[in-house]
């Protein structure tokens, strides 16, 4: 659905984005992450139409971004930071104007804005001025443009951006409901968000993609080691001490480390990681039934986001990357 290939926008002696390259697939919801001045909102005009690239190419739709702006454009909606609202227009007139705009045909205008209207929660609005709005409405009156020509893109850019915590749970659950009939892209800071709605990650930093898949896969690229979080309880009452359950951990092979975390209603809780390359789940749950202690947890520890956020712009900045 999205295809960039070497994208680079330079102005004058400063490279804003730096051979860029990616794909996102008919709808999937990708979060594009990366520090301030790395070069996302760069990319997003470029996809958007708004400004040329010096090099490279990027298509939407099947549209080239340089050669079929208009076809793109009716392929793209795009949710700035700050919505393009008209405070003096009543919502439903706005979102009727902006329809008209955006090409919607006469006799499909009143059905279109009635459907985004009940989609993006604000047909209880519809006659309320937008000035007179909360910001929580104001940016469903702003999802609801985005989407009122039915694109097959979707660009969001800090989309939660002021919200409250509870207009934020709901602006997240509209944007997981849009996946499937719309491809998203979401621009953002806030790294749960990406977390919880996005199925796969493209961090950039100083100009330059540092990384590109899902946050499982990217957990396991850059832990290489496993980590293991384990709940042990000893059977039919019998004491069981942390220190004792720790050391017989460690002594499985390809064990490296073994940390307690907490113990509660006389279970105990540990975390252990393994060499590099090793897998220690099956001996660890072997290991735990043998020593006759009931096993009650064993999962899988990921890095979480802002780990590895962090980890990959910092390799990044020690590395020189492009300038901005």
């Amino acid at each position: 659905m999205i295809k960039v290939e070497g994208l680079t926008k330079r102005y004058a002696r400063n490279i804003a984005v730096n051979d860029v390259s990616f794909e996102v697939e008919k709808g999937q919801i990708v979060g594009f992450l990366g520090p301030n001045g790395a070069g996302k909102t760069t990319t997003m005009r470029v996809l958007t139409c708004f400004m040329p690239p010096s090099s490279g190419t990027a298509t939407v739709a099947g549209f080239d971004v340089l050669k079929q702006p208009h076809e793109v454009k009716k392929r793209i909606g795009y949710l700035p930071e700050t919505p393009p609202l008209y405070p003096e227009m009543e919502v439903g007139e706005y979102l009727t104007f902006v329809g008209k705009l955006k090409g919607v045909p006469s006799s499909e205008l009143k059905r279109r804005v009635d459907e985004v209207s009940e989609r993006c929660s604000v047909s209880d609005v519809r006659k309320k001025l937008i000035s007179k709005l909360s910001k929580g409405y104001r940016q469903r009156v702003g999802l609801a443009q985005a989407i009122i020509h039915n694109p097959d893109v979707l660009i969001l850019d800090e989309p939660t951006s002021g919200l409250d915590p509870k207009q934020i749970i709901e602006t997240r659950e509209l944007i997981k409901n849009l996946a499937g009939s719309h491809t998203i892209i979401l621009s953002t800071h806030i790294l749960p968000e990406v977390e919880q709605v996005c199925e796969k990650v493209i961090i950039i930093s100083k100009g330059r993609v540092v990384a590109k898949d899902s946050v499982e896969n990217l957990t396991n690229r850059l832990r290489g080691a496993e980590a293991v979080a384990v709940e042990v309880e000893a059977r039919d009452g019998q004491p069981l001490t942390a220190p004792e359950v720790q050391q017989r951990l460690e002594q499985i092979p390809g064990v490296s480390r073994v940390v307690f975390k907490t113990e509660r209603d006389r279970r105990l809780q540990f975390e252990v990681e393994s060499l590099q390359g090793r897998s220690i789940r099956a001996d660890l749950a072997r290991t735990v039934v043998e020593s006759g202690w009931n096993l009650n947890e064993l999962r899988a520890v990921g890095l979480s986001l802002e780990e590895i956020f962090l980890q990959l712009t910092a390799t990044e900045a020690a590395a020189g990357g492009g300038q901005q």
